[in-house]
């Protein structure tokens, strides 16, 4: 008998599906509880099954650099589920950090990022609204063209 999750919940209704958390590509676990916080590690952008790689400024265009910022934010959200068992232990979105794999004249990060800030108001309402960093850099890993990390601030059991 799984217990009800009302983000999840908000979310199916909103269109959107949490993936399968993906495992680690290296060195590390993809989240560590401390205190009251969930840092959750750098998630990439599967879209349909496949990593949406490219360039912002190259060949990924804004909008799909939107999309792409939005299915990191998607499997940010499941590795949260798969950490605490459901997002409703979710207090508040702290902080996203997006990293947008961009050319030198590219200066739309922050538009990129939004694509990951607004899904998460989408799923938490005022409490997914959140501090953020949006970096272009040069490449990321597995040659994809966004890569979204966050913290999140949450319930004890």
């Amino acid at each position: 008998m799984s217990e009800v999750d009302s983000i999840v919940e908000t979310l199916s209704a909103a269109g959107f599906t949490l993936p399968k958390a993906a495992a680690p590509v290296a060195a590390y676990v993809p989240t560590v509880q401390a205190g009251g916080l969930l840092h959750v590690s750098g998630q990439l952008p599967f879209v349909d099954g496949s990593l949406v790689i490219g360039r912002l400024g190259e060949d990924v265009s804004l909008e799909q650099g939107q999309a792409a910022a939005q299915a990191c934010a998607l499997m940010l959200l499941a590795q949260v589920k798969a950490a605490l068992g459901s997002l409703d232990r979710v207090e508040r979105v702290v902080k996203l950090g997006a990293f947008i794999s961009s050319t030198p004249t590219f200066t739309d990060q922050p538009k990129v990022a939004n694509g990951a800030s607004e899904l998460m108001v989408a799923a938490f309402g005022e409490a997914g609204r959140h501090a953020r960093s949006a970096v272009g850099v040069p490449v990321l890993p597995l040659g994809a063209a966004v890569e979204v990390d966050a913290v999140f601030a949450v319930r004890a059991h």
